[in-house]
């Protein structure tokens, strides 16, 4: 759950401690704009750059904010080049498109179990998949377009059905029984089909 904190909270001590990047003018901003009543996402940016700017790393911003990690990487970039001004005039979210590098994870995820990225389940769903990219890239779409780009790519979450596999291995599996040929009575040919139950 992505947690908000007030000045007083996280920031109290802020003025007393050496700023890494931001000036003073730019630090006192933006602590005047996270007491304003911002949208969730203009609250992260912020909270990013100031964490940031107290000397936290990227992966503890990640963690305190719960943002992502291009996310954290973009703010605090920002933040560096002195242009912490500008927490507002980037639109908000990304633009949703799916690009190679997108692409070329989803064929990796595809091709290994979930459970290698920490997951309890053993088979990706389009469902799962559209998740842990949309954490990855900040990217979210539908799952109906994630089995879109697998269909592009020949590439599916459907698992063959095991008991159509069984057949295909046991079409051969019948036994044909007959008597060996005499002269004087005609042949019996008797065939079987071995069915395999599961006890």
């Amino acid at each position: 759950m992505t947690q908000y904190f007030s000045q007083d909270q996280a920031f109290e001590n802020y003025d007393m401690q050496d700023s890494k990047f931001l000036t003073p003018f730019q630090r006192k901003a933006l602590l005047k704009n996270l007491q304003a009543n911002l949208q969730p996402e203009y609250r992260r940016r912020i909270e990013i750059m100031l964490l940031a700017d107290m000397g936290k790393s990227q992966a503890q911003i990640c963690e305190i904010i719960g943002c992502s990690q291009e996310m954290a990487r973009y703010w605090i970039g920002i933040a560096e080049a002195g242009l912490a001004h500008k927490w507002n005039e980037r639109p908000i979210g990304r633009p949703k498109t799916v690009n190679n590098q997108y692409i070329e994870r989803l064929k990796e995820l595809v091709s290994h179990s979930p459970r290698e990225y920490g997951y309890a389940f053993g088979y990706w769903t389009a469902q799962w998949l559209s998740k842990h990219l949309a954490n990855e890239f900040g990217i979210a779409i539908s799952d109906r377009h994630v089995n879109r780009l697998l269909k592009q790519m020949g590439l599916s979450t459907k698992r063959k059905n095991s008991s159509q596999q069984e057949t295909d291995q046991n079409q051969d599996a019948g036994i044909k029984i007959g008597d060996l040929q005499s002269n004087s009575e005609p042949s019996l040919n008797w065939s079987f089909n071995l069915i395999q139950t599961n006890n």
